[in-house]
């Protein structure tokens, strides 16, 4: 019994450190996974902040230029709601003399 016993250590050694070997090289492909992804997010936030300050800019700098434009585009929501105007599909066209 004590036999087998001495040859069994040799195998919980290796496989044990076989375990081991493969828990790091998984928390090495975690950490570079996770680096990776923290690059990307660094990126995408810088891109939205860019253009956060573009949009702040138009605001600050054509305050009333935006308002009149969309009063602009709500007169024109009003006219389509009242199906007024010209309709753009007409089945024949004006003859211009």
């Amino acid at each position: 019994m004590i036999p087998i016993f001495a040859l069994c250590i040799p195998m919980v050694v290796v496989w044990t450190k076989h375990k081991q070997k493969i828990a790091e090289l998984q928390l090495h492909t975690t950490a570079n996974d996770t680096a990776e992804r923290a690059a990307q997010y660094a990126a995408q936030v810088q891109k939205l902040e860019d253009r956060v300050r573009v949009l702040e800019r138009i605001v600050t700098d054509g305050g009333y230029n935006v308002a009149t434009q969309i009063e602009a585009l709500r007169d024109t929501r009003k006219v389509e709601e009242n199906n007024s105007g010209i309709p753009l599909d007409l089945p024949t066209k004006e003859r211009v003399q």
